[in-house]
């Protein structure tokens, strides 16, 4: 790391020198406190090691034994002069230099550091920096842009006015709990698509200022992983450990949605048609859980799975421009919707555009996706329609979307088709249309449906048999009597 003829250390090399300290950011995107499903009314800090600066062009080690090492493309400032009790007006003034930084992390770590992040957080090449400063002068901090690709394929893109806290509040938050001095580095946190990389990916991430004169840009920080060959000691400490959570979060997947369908439950709501779902629901005390204007294409498919949602926000050109391309919301929820789940899609009942294609129906299939509920349009309609998909939507319509949505963000409270979905409620449709059931309730619900079909059957027998409605239907104790000795006789 150090050259001998010259006595510097290479893993500083993009830096005024060695920093004192570096300082992250918990949570700081909008996109990534939705995608985790919490946003912080404050900002909360944790530190990093000096030793764990890396320079562009490295590699990271991925250690043996792990598998859950995640990149985390963010903008990192470099502080220029003590910064003591300064005030959010006065704060940037202290920052000199602005750059591309990488906050690697290993969920395996995670779970008797979490917070503190000493051991998921501080390895040796965990902070890449570099590999051009910026002038902190010559640039806003509101409009700062930030973007990682892996090998190659854009992964995030977002910029700074994306933020919940502005860089300045950080600053000055930060300095009236402590001390910054000239070389520390701020690790300002991370947009949403952050997810795990393993041995022979390569991470690139870019800091520039678009709209500052000359276009101004860190140039792309590289890092190459690697696989780690020496195993933890478990004599020396507690050794790396994953779980369903960890995983989740580590890939960029809501924990919310672990599904509550067994094969058993699923099985049941394959059977109980949506007017029955809708009529216990009514009883108790849920009216408005149904998505109101969207038919399937397939009428004589019943579509069962727990929601996975995307939000479409109303089209605005500059917006588009930020959060339509590259890797966007719409891409990520087709790319890691999982089997069993239906992928649904809030477009505000919007239909003068298509909110998805054939291409990514055919993604969702291939996935082994439940089905898509769209309360907007569809492009393509017959090639979406012989994917054999099921699909619920408000129609068909040419134009592509950025003439009508912009993707915002997925896994969060949806509104689609006049009713709130959340990640993991349970989603089912048949001709009728489309119910969305609350996961608690589910069991409850299916068991009652399929019971009231039954007996809904048995006194349609008896309507055809020439009984009359009257006392019938709802039936009176004579007939229920008689209901019951037909049941007990089952």
């Amino acid at each position: 790391m150090t050259d001998e003829s010259t006595g510097t250390d290479h893993r500083f090399s993009a830096l005024p020198g060695r920093p004192g300290k570096i300082i992250a950011v918990h949570l700081s995107y909008a996109s990534r406190a939705d995608q985790r499903g919490r946003r912080p009314s404050d900002p909360s800090y944790f530190l990093k090691p000096s030793s764990s600066v890396a320079a562009s062009g490295g590699t990271v080690e991925r250690p043996h034994g792990t598998e859950l090492l995640a990149f985390e493309g963010e903008v990192a400032l470099v502080i220029g002069t003590t910064a003591r009790h300064v005030p959010v007006e006065h704060a940037w003034e202290h920052v000199a230099w602005v750059t591309a930084a990488n906050d690697l992390g290993l969920y395996d770590l995670r779970a008797n550091d979490k917070g503190s992040n000493v051991r998921s957080k501080g390895g040796d090449g965990f902070t890449p920096i570099g590999p051009e400063l910026l002038d902190a002068r010559a640039v806003r901090p509101d409009a700062l842009r930030v973007r990682a690709w892996v090998n190659g394929e854009l992964r995030q893109d977002d910029t700074t006015a994306g933020l919940l806290f502005p860089l300045p509040r950080l600053v000055a938050d930060l300095s009236q709990h402590l001390t910054l001095e000239p070389g520390d580095v701020i690790l300002t946190g991370t947009p949403a698509g952050s997810s795990v990389v393993v041995p022979g990916d390569v991470v690139e991430v870019e800091v520039d200022a678009p709209d500052a004169p000359g276009a101004p840009t860190s140039g792309r920080l590289v890092t190459t992983v690697t696989q780690g060959e020496h195993p933890f000691d478990d004599a020396l400490g507690s050794l790396p450990a994953v779980d369903e959570v960890q995983r989740a979060e580590a890939w960029g997947a809501p924990s919310p949605r672990s599904s509550v369908l067994t094969p058993e439950l699923r099985a049941k709501l394959l059977r109980a048609p949506v007017a029955a779902l809708s009529a216990q629901l009514r009883k108790r005390g849920l009216d408005e859980v149904t998505i109101d204007g969207v038919l399937p294409m397939h009428p004589s498919a019943t579509l069962v799975g727990t929601a996975r949602t995307l939000r479409f926000l109303p089209g605005r050109e500059d917006l588009f421009a930020r959060h339509g391309g590259g890797y966007n919301a719409q891409k990520r929820a087709f790319d890691t919707v999982e089997p069993g789940e239906v992928l649904v899609i809030g477009a505000r009942g919007e239909t003068g555009s298509g909110t998805l294609g054939d291409i990514l129906a055919l993604r969702a299939h291939a996935r082994g996706a439940a089905g898509i509920v769209t309360d907007g349009g569809v492009r393509d309609h017959d090639a979406v329609a012989a994917v054999g998909i099921p699909v619920y939507s408000a129609g068909a319509h040419p134009a592509v979307l950025g003439r009508r949505h912009v993707p915002w963000d997925l896994d969060v409270a949806i509104a689609c088709g006049g009713t709130t979905v959340e990640p993991g409620d349970v989603v089912v449709g048949d001709r009728d249309g489309v119910v969305v059931i609350p996961p608690a309730l589910v069991e409850e619900v299916v068991d009652a449906a399929l019971a009231q079909e039954e007996e809904d059957g048995w006194i349609a027998e008896q309507v055809a048999a020439g009984h009359p409605v009257e006392g019938l239907f709802p039936m009176n104790p004579q007939w229920r009597s008689r209901y019951d000795a037909w049941r007990a006789s089952r």
